[in-house]
C-alpha cells in the first residue's frame, strides 16, 4: 500500500511582504538602540543595505518607508516634519522581545499567579490524588482513570470503580505586584559592551509578558542613576543611559514607595546592574565614590536591603558582570535581604528574568 511522503512546508510569500517584513525586524532593533531616532535608524538601514544588499530593484529603503508611514509604524505630523515613531513601534518592539526571550506564548485572558496552597481553586494543577467524595466531575483525569482500570480490572469487560479514579489538583491564585529596576549608569554601555540593550529589551518582554498573560499583575518600572525616576512601559524601547553614577539607594527607596502603594500581598523587585553603588543623595547634594566600596553607601543600601526583607519584599539582583568585589557585594546584599542574585551574561538575561518570575508565581511572600 502506497503510503505518503512529508516534507518541510516552505510558505509562499509574496516578494514585496517579504522585503518588508525582514525590514521591518531590523528597523525595530534599530530604533531601540538609537532611542526612538528614526532618521538616524533609517540611516543606519540605508547604510546596511549598501553593504549587505538587503533589498532588490523592485523593493527599496524608498518603498519601505512608505510602508511604514501607510501602516502607522512612523508620522512626520509635527510642526518641524520630522519622522515620529507611533504607539503601535513601541508595542511591536515589544512583541517581538517578548518572542525572541520567552518564545511565543499564546494571549491568556484572566492571567494570575498560582500559590502553593491546594484545594478547591479555580485552576487545575499537574498534582494527582485519589478521587474523594467532593470532587468535582471537571478534576478527574480521565486518562489516568481508565489506565487504573485496565490495570486494575483487567483487559476484558471494562469496568471503572470509585478507587481507578484520579483528580488532578486545583489551585487557589494570587496577584503579584514588581517592581524592575534598570541601571542605566555610564557603565552599562562602557568596555565597548552594550549592557542596556539587553536589558531593556527583557523590560520589554517582561512588559509584554505580564500585560498579555498576567493582566492582573502591576508592572513598574524604574531607572536608576544619579538619581531614580519611574518610566511608562512604552518609553521601554527607547530608554538610553546617560552620565551616570549608580544610585541604588534611590532605585530601592522609590520601589519600596511604588510597592507600599500596592495592595497585592505579593511584591518583588528585580534589579538589573553592571557594578555596585556608587552614589548616595544627602540633603541636595550627591555623595559619590566610583573607587571601591564605599561604606558609607554600602552600608544605607544594606540597610534598604533589610527593610524590603522586613516588609516581605524579596529583591532578585541580575548582575551582568562577573568582578569578585562585585559578587561580594551581592553576596552582602542578598544575605541582608534574603533574596536571590544571578551573575547573568547577557544573552541570558532574559531567561533568567523568565524563570524567577515563574518560580515567585508559586510563593506567598
Amino acid at each position: 500500500m502506497k503510503g505518503y511522503r512529508f516534507s518541510k512546508y516552505i510558505p509562499q510569500k509574496a516578494q514585496g511582504e517579504s522585503a518588508f517584513d525582514n525590514l521591518l525586524d531590523m528597523f525595530l532593533q534599530l530604533v531601540s538602540i538609537t532611542g526612538g531616532d528614526v532618521a538616524e535608524a533609517l540611516a543606519w538601514l540605508t547604510n546596511l543595505d549598501k553593504q549587505y544588499n538587503l533589498t532588490d530593484g523592485q523593493y527599496g529603503i524608498g518603498n519601505f518607508i512608505d510602508d511604514l508611514k501607510e501602516k502607522g509604524y512612523i508620522s512626520e505630523e509635527n510642526p518641524d516634519g520630522s519622522f515620529e515613531v507611533t504607539g503601535k513601534t513601541g508595542q511591536e518592539i515589544r512583541k517581538s522581545a517578548l518572542e525572541e526571550i520567552f518564545g511565543k506564548l499564546k494571549k491568556s485572558g484572566k492571567g494570575q499567579h498560582k500559590t502553593n496552597h491546594s484545594g478547591t481553586g479555580d485552576e487545575l494543577g499537574t498534582d494527582r490524588r485519589p478521587f474523594e467524595f467532593g470532587d468535582s466531575l471537571q478534576q478527574i483525569a480521565m486518562t489516568d482513570s481508565i489506565r487504573n482500570a485496565q490495570i486494575n480490572h483487567g483487559f476484558g469487560d471494562f469496568m471503572m470503580t470509585e478507587n481507578d479514579l484520579e483528580v488532578l489538583e486545583t489551585e487557589y491564585k494570587t496577584q503579584t505586584s514588581t517592581v524592575l529596576m534598570i541601571d542605566i549608569s555610564h557603565s552599562m554601555i562602557l568596555y565597548g559592551e552594550d549592557r542596556i540593550t539587553p536589558a531593556k529589551k527583557t523590560a520589554m518582554a517582561l512588559a509584554e509578558l505580564i500585560t498579555t498573560k498576567y493582566p492582573k499583575d502591576t508592572l513598574d518600572v524604574i531607572v536608576f542613576g544619579n538619581d531614580a525616576w519611574q518610566i511608562e512601559i512604552k518609553d521601554l524601547p527607547y530608554l538610553q543611559v546617560g552620565p551616570y553614577h549608580t544610585n541604588t539607594i534611590a532605585g530601592l527607596e522609590l520601589a519600596m514607595d511604588i510597592l507600599r502603594r500596592r495592595k497585592n500581598t505579593n511584591k518583588q523587585i528585580f534589579m538589573i546592574t553592571d557594578g555596585k553603588p556608587t552614589c548616595m543623595k544627602v540633603g541636595i547634594k550627591y555623595y559619590k565614590n566610583a573607587f571601591g566600596l564605599d561604606p558609607k553607601i554600602l552600608n544605607k543600601t544594606l540597610n534598604l536591603a533589610t527593610q524590603c526583607r522586613r516588609l516581605h519584599i524579596p529583591v532578585t539582583t541580575f548582575m551582568i558582570a562577573s568582578d569578585p568585589y562585585l559578587k561580594e557585594f551581592v553576596k552582602e546584599f542578598t544575605k541582608a535581604n534574603n533574596g536571590n542574585a544571578y551573575y547573568s551574561s547577557l544573552k541570558g538575561l532574559g531567561h533568567l528574568i523568565f524563570e524567577d518570575y515563574k518560580r515567585n508565581r508559586r510563593k506567598n511572600f
